[in-house]
Parts: C-alpha cells; structure tokens; sequence
C-alpha cells in the first residue's frame, strides 16, 4: 500500500477556487490510479474523480464535471485537484485513494487513502 497525505484545503467563498494535492510515498506510484473521493456530514462518501496511472484516462462524477481537474505529476508522486467555480454544496472532507492497476470509480476499488482535507464553501 502507499502512503497518501492530502493538503491544500480551506475555506472558500462561492464562484472561487482551490487546489487540493496528495502526495504519495513509494516507488511505484506511476502503477497506480488515483482517485478523489469526498464526503459531507450525514452523508456518503462519494466519488469525484479519478485518473489513470500515466495520466491518459481521467472520470469525473457529473456534479464536477466542468469545473473541477484532476491531474498527477509522477516525477514528483503527487495528483491534484483543481476546483473552480466552487459552491456550498462542494463543502465536504475530500480524501485522496489509491489502488493499483487500472482506473476505478467505486470506493471500495480503492485500498490506500489520506486522511482527508476540509474544504468549506460560504455562500
């Protein structure tokens, strides 16, 4: 399993942006898909978006679609997310998962996760 920490959450107003990072620890992080999960109070943890070991296939959940970019730099063992045009309903903990082998969307495909990252949005 590798080893994820997330950063780069916070708080946010409306119609602004944030980037979350994971970084990976391991020498094999170019085997596995990454995926950005999130989960608000009260609620499911869900899927938000994945992307392949080289970075050549990527999925989004509909509700992101358009506004928010996952993306990995390998060189350096860490994927992104880029997320604009924010709203309240995007508040949640956002995790960081990584499973080995081809890109999935179903938390429970994934077995290495973060601890997590707030991100709050203030209308």
């Amino acid at each position: 399993q590798v080893q994820l920490v997330e950063s780069g959450g916070g708080l946010v107003q409306a119609g602004g942006s944030l980037r979350l990072s994971c970084a990976a620890s391991g020498r094999t992080f170019s085997s596995h898909a990454m995926g950005w999960f999130r989960q608000a109070p009260g609620k499911e943890r869900e899927f938000v978006a994945a992307i392949s070991g080289r970075g050549t296939t990527v999925d989004y959940a509909d509700s992101v679609k358009g506004r928010f970019t996952i993306s990995r730099d390998n060189s350096e063992n860490t994927v992104y997310l880029q997320m604009n045009g924010l709203k309240p309903e995007d508040t949640a903990v956002y995790y960081c998962a990584a499973r080995r082998g081809v890109i999935k969307t179903t938390r429970s495909d994934f077995g290495s996760w973060g601890q997590g990252a707030q991100v709050t949005v203030s209308s």
